[in-house]
């Protein structure tokens, strides 16, 4: 019976997917794979999604490394027994190009209402500083303990407005959870596309991860100078309220930049999404669940104990510092 000629472009799908099926089964990243053939991981990223094929040598050298035949890698079949002696794996879940698109589409949309929540639970205390400001300064004709109920009612209103976003987009993104925990292989064309995407945005990913580490920084700053210019009252409220919308707009742009790169790291598998990522994020989840209750106990527990609400905010500038060393022995340890 006579063989179906195949071209130049169909010998690249059957190699790319070849070359990610062996990968995967070895319990390689792309990463690894490229350091053991010393070419880049764009190279093996571009063989996998078919936009190029690898030259004759490293063919070879591919066959050699999964101990197949070069007849096996180039030809449409894929009944040929895998490497003596390795162990088998459960077939890994395949992501088709619509899912990517979709879950693209659905971390963009959280990427604006996810980093808004926390924004507004940043300001939150902002009403609360102000009336109560107001109200000490005698330009409100309400008492201070009427200002400080008002302002810890719009508090509690914006927080469950932020909590009511979290429930929402983390519903909609529940049901990519899973990319997040398992290993899966992307169908033809996916990584090309992502690739593609993830260089058109990188110069705006690093301006606007820059921008808002700026604003973190400089945020602290009106409140400073008040202090050290021995403003009144009212002038350090007005500052302390600056401080919080710019450590809100820092935190903005920072999520919203992360969760878009994310996106497209968790699809290619790269960064906090490798297999040891997957590991330590899982380990890292558990533990914030527990210390971020922890923070948020002592926070409202010191600040209504002392009523020292316009220092207190410091707690939450050292908890996420110490929270980020947590997270990197976490990361440390899986490695």
């Amino acid at each position: 019976m006579c063989r179906k000629k195949i071209n130049r472009e169909e010998i690249k799908m059957i190699l790319g997917e070849k070359i990610m099926e062996l990968r995967k089964r070895n319990g390689w990243s792309q990463e690894e794979l490229a350091g053991k053939l010393n070419v880049s991981r764009q190279s093996v990223s571009k063989w996998e999604s078919a936009m190029s094929v690898p030259e004759l040598d490293k063919i070879l050298q591919l066959g050699e490394l999964f101990e197949v035949s070069t007849d096996y890698l180039l030809k449409d079949n894929m009944d040929q027994d895998y490497v003596p002696g390795s162990p088998e794996k459960s077939p890994v879940r395949k992501v088709t190009m619509e899912e990517a698109h979709a879950f693209i589409k659905a971390r963009q949309e959280a990427s604006i209402w996810i980093p808004s929540g926390i924004a507004a639970c940043i300001l939150s205390p902002a009403p609360l500083f102000l009336l109560n400001g107001m109200a000490e300064a005698g330009r409100l004709s309400i008492s201070e303990d009427m200002a400080s109920g008002i302002g810890i009612v719009l508090l509690l209103i914006m927080v469950a407005a932020a909590v009511g976003n979290f429930i929402i987009f983390g519903m909609k993104l529940g049901k990519y959870e899973w990319m997040e925990k398992e290993e899966f292989d992307l169908c033809y064309g996916i990584a090309g596309m992502v690739e593609e995407k993830q260089t058109a945005q990188a110069a705006s990913f690093a301006r606007q991860i820059a921008a808002g580490i700026a604003l973190c920084i400089l945020g602290a700053s009106p409140l400073l100078l008040t202090t050290a210019l021995e403003a009144g009252e009212m002038a350090q409220t007005v500052s302390l309220i600056f401080l919080l919308f710019l450590e809100a707009a820092g935190v903005f742009l920072i999520v919203n930049t992360g969760m878009k790169k994310g996106s497209y790291d968790q699809l290619l598998q790269l960064g906090d999404y490798t297999k040891e990522g997957k590991e330590a994020n899982k380990l890292i989840e558990r533990v914030a669940a527990v210390y971020w209750c922890i923070v948020t106990a002592i926070y409202v527990g010191w600040s209504f104990r002392t009523g020292s609400w316009g220092r207190s905010w410091v707690i939450w500038a050292v908890a996420g510092i110490i929270f980020g060393a947590i997270a990197s022995g976490i990361k440390m340890s899986q490695k």
